[in-house]
């Protein structure tokens, strides 16, 4: 399984832990995790962090595209790239952001309804101001 960057909490013996690079420039660059994705492998079982609800989804030739955030992890087979989040009025007002990740192929992905980053602006909206 491969899943975003410090995603990794911890497992049981027989798991392997280890680095892998993205395969496309653009998800690089603009898919908000970087190049490096974790590696998990082994028979073991692993925890990985992801916030909200997380849904597993099986693509069977078939295309996701979700927000970059969003992704927990996916299995080998299912190719990972980044496209821009449709015209220019969209990416700027649509409250997504520029860029979408596009998941396809064949295999296991999981995603996150709530990443960490979005977590942190809902709390800091909802905190006190320093006058109040």
């Amino acid at each position: 399984m491969l899943c975003q960057k410090d995603a990794f909490l911890c497992a049981a013996k027989g798991t392997r832990i280890s680095i892998a690079f993205t395969k496309r420039l653009g998800a690089g660059f603009f898919g908000g995790e970087g190049f490096i994705l974790q590696k998990l492998e082994g028979d073991g079982m692993a925890f990985v962090h992801a916030g909200g609800t997380v849904k597993e989804f099986q693509l069977e030739g078939q295309t996701l595209r979700v927000d970059t955030g969003c992704i927990v992890g996916f299995t080998e087979g299912v190719d990972y790239a980044i496209e821009r989040a449709g015209n220019l009025k969209s990416m700027f007002f649509g409250g997504e952001g520029l860029f979408l990740a596009t998941l396809s192929g064949h295999g296991t992905v999981f995603l996150q309804s709530l990443p960490f980053s979005r977590m942190c602006d809902r709390i800091l909206a909802h905190a006190p101001s320093a006058g109040g």
